[in-house]
């Protein structure tokens, strides 16, 4: 299905190195895109460079950046326009996440969690977003979350910061959608990555989660390819401002 084909597409995924970021990652270029893997640290995509390098198909580069760190982000943000010449589909991946009751919540910690969950995404979908207008068109794709539409316990942060990447696809949507530009977002559900390891272990909480997904399962970061390639693919031109759950049911229980 032509449709679903990136080739010739030009990506830029932040939060590459595992998890999540490393399987969209992966499957964009699965679909055909070439891809530019984004870390905070220097060779931190080492690993998905190779998985993507292994299929022999398509272009594969690594950046790195501080998503703390604006200057940083800006600098990569740059050279990763400078790269291939411009940027056709931004995922918005990275992001942190700090535990800790509301009324003990550090204020260092809870900016640190805004800077790099929001400002970090806000700024690479500014300087990209434009590239992109510029060029006449490009795909923009957040990671939301669960906590995207209720409170959590002691991620208040994190939960601030989701909310708001739902409300800035949208924002973003609204302004771009003329020049071509779709923005939208991914919430992904209880997925098995570093990040749910402490929800994972507590075998009373997993098993109170799973009960309440309609599928029975924690999700695993394989499916979410088929939604970001949804996304990032000509298939949803007409999508535009859409949080989109991968989440096994848990919102329809």
């Amino acid at each position: 299905m032509p449709n679903f084909s990136l080739a010739g597409k030009r990506a830029l995924v932040t939060g590459a190195s595992r998890g999540i970021g490393q399987a969209m990652a992966i499957a964009l270029a699965e679909a055909g895109a070439d891809v530019i893997c984004a870390s905070s640290s220097e060779q931190g995509c080492n690993n998905t460079v190779e998985q993507i390098r292994a299929l022999g198909t398509v272009n594969v580069a690594q950046v790195h950046a501080d998503l703390s760190d604006m200057q940083a982000v800006e600098a990569m943000a740059e050279q990763a326009l400078t790269l291939w010449g411009g940027i056709d589909i931004l995922v918005n991946n990275g992001g942190t996440i700090y535990r800790e009751p509301a009324v003990s919540f550090p204020l260092e910690a809870w900016q640190k969690v805004l800077t790099v969950n929001l400002d970090a995404a806000f700024l690479l979908s500014q300087k990209i977003g434009k590239a992109m207008i510029d060029q006449g068109g490009g795909k923009i794709i957040n990671t939301a979350s669960m906590l995207s539409y209720s409170g959590g316990i002691t991620v208040p942060a994190y939960t601030a910061s989701k909310h708001a990447i739902a409300g800035l696809t949208k924002a973003l949507a609204n302004e771009w959608g003329a020049s071509n530009v779709q923005v939208n977002a991914i919430a992904p559900g209880y997925i098995r990555t570093d990040n749910t390891q402490a929800l994972q272990d507590d075998e009373k909480r997993s098993t109170e989660i799973c009960a309440r997904i309609p599928a029975g399962r924690w999700g695993e970061t394989e499916d979410l390819k088929g939604a970001v390639v949804f996304l990032a693919s000509p298939a949803s031109q007409y999508i535009n401002g859409h949080v989109l759950a991968v989440d096994g049911g848990f919102l329809a229980r």
